[in-house]
């Protein structure tokens, strides 16, 4: 029996069949635009949450999955000499690379919820996801790719660069704080020297 809350909103009848839409099989649908476009914004809402974590938090300690390890363990196995800090998208979606790719894809079959989901995957990962930038892959590439990133170090120059910025903000605010305080004290000062009717000797 599941609990209601009677202030809960209603959900709109446009979410529920978006969210609908999306849960049938990919071939009931052709070509439609509405449907692409709203794999789309799924794709790319999955991309700003992706970078906002790995930005805020150090990736090495990131957990993405419940099997991580047996991804990492398994690509490493399967793609051993892959570069992943910045991915030749031909190694992705060659003919030859997608027969290689299929046998580690369908191993996670059942194993990640939505394997063959289309998730958008950075070529560069010390770039954030541009249109120059970004690649479609199914969800299971885009983790073991992800998990390796992190675990092997490639991904801490996000965290670092946008840690870095954060700082100097702080600092310059800091400054500016200073300055200010600074400021107002030598206007207190000069205030108390030449207050009116005196006359300085």
């Amino acid at each position: 029996m599941e609990a209601t809350c009677e202030t809960e909103e209603p959900v709109s009848g446009e979410l529920v069949s978006v969210a609908h839409a999306l849960s049938l099989p990919a071939e009931s649908y052709g070509n439609d635009p509405d449907i692409e476009m709203a794999w789309a914004m799924r794709a790319m809402q999955h991309a700003e949450v992706y970078y906002k974590l790995i930005s805020s938090v150090d990736p090495q300690f990131l957990k993405l999955t419940k099997v991580d390890d047996q991804i990492y363990t398994e690509f490493r196995k399967k793609f051993e000499k892959l570069r992943i800090d910045v991915l030749d998208p031909e190694e992705l979606k060659s003919i030859s690379a997608k027969e290689k790719w299929r046998p580690f894809c369908l191993k996670f079959d059942g194993v990640i919820e939505d394997f063959n989901y289309g998730t958008l995957l950075r070529l560069d990962c010390s770039q954030g996801y541009t249109e120059e930038n970004t690649i479609f892959a199914p969800r299971i590439q885009f983790f073991a790719i992800e998990i390796a990133r992190n675990r092997e170090g490639h991904n801490k120059v996000v965290y670092t660069s946008v840690q870095d910025k954060e700082e100097e903000k702080g600092a310059n605010r800091g400054e500016k704080e200073k300055t200010s305080k600074g400021e107002e004290k030598e206007n207190e000062a000069n205030e108390g020297i030449n207050k009116p009717g005196e006359t300085s000797m």
